[in-house]
């Protein structure tokens, strides 16, 4: 219950259900006021320019850097949240977005940690789906890493029980990780893991924020106007800032 309660919430006060709470309002009041302010906040975050700016705040101040920059450690631990099931009966994984995973390995086979933990996160109501650090630990050795170089936590199904889970996995005092997951998720399970006493070397991958270098957003006229795209970035940014309100991880 508190899982399905902590996806749908949020959902309360997003973009898309505040306008619907609206348009709701106007329908109950007949007023005309509560139309468009429901059309003018969806049209705010339905713009690029929005979702970057947010991106950026929920991104700062990590940047991406080579595997060769990443400092030593006593483990390289890679946080759940890159698959989805493919339909039809062969039951096959397919990737949202790999990066988690292909930063981990690239990690472990440069040399800085001699273990990689993942985390077997599990959303309860994909039964049929396999824990992704199972799924991950497969491909890995696939790719070399040696099994007996992996490990693997409980199942778990938020930030917070995946930092549990690894703390047991490394039962010295304060042990070094080098902890990955997507940049803007980053601050909040940092200060997640360290409330479990290890000292975390952040390493952000799946950057979402578009980089200065290719080319500035104000001046791209497509940023400006209003899409599907841009309002789910939007929405999915300020889940983010709901979930470091929520686990006081600012």
């Amino acid at each position: 219950m508190a899982y399905l309660l902590s996806k749908i919430l949020p959902l309360l006060v997003l973009p898309l259900g505040a306008a619907l709470g609206l348009l709701a309002l106007a329908v109950l009041q007949r007023r005309h006021w509560p139309v468009v302010a429901a059309m003018s906040l969806l049209w705010i975050f339905s713009t690029g320019v929005v979702s970057q700016l947010l991106w950026r705040w929920v991104e700062h101040p990590y940047q991406r850097r080579s595997v060769e920059r990443a400092p030593l450690a006593d483990a390289i631990v890679v946080l759940s949240g890159g698959r989805h099931p493919a339909p039809g009966p062969a039951q096959i994984s397919e990737w949202h977005d790999p990066d988690r995973f292909l930063a981990g390995v690239a990690l472990f086979q440069s040399g800085r940690a001699s273990r990689l933990l993942f985390t077997r996160g599990q959303n309860p109501f994909h039964p049929g789906l396999p824990p992704e650090g199972e799924l991950y630990r497969a491909e890995a050795v696939d790719l070399g890493v040696p099994a007996t170089s992996i490990g693997l936590t409980d199942r778990v199904t938020n930030t917070a029980q995946e930092a549990n889970a690894i703390r047991r996995l490394l039962p010295q005092d304060q042990p070094r990780v080098l902890l990955v997951t997507s940049a803007f998720h980053m601050r909040r399970a940092q200060v997640l893991f360290e409330r479990q006493g290890l000292t975390v070397l952040p390493y952000p991958v799946d950057f979402q924020a578009r980089a200065a270098w290719a080319g500035f957003i104000w001046r791209d006229p497509l940023q400006w106007l209003p899409n599907s795209r841009s309002l789910d970035d939007s929405s999915r940014a300020l889940r983010e800032l709901m979930g470091r309100l929520a686990y006081r991880s600012w």
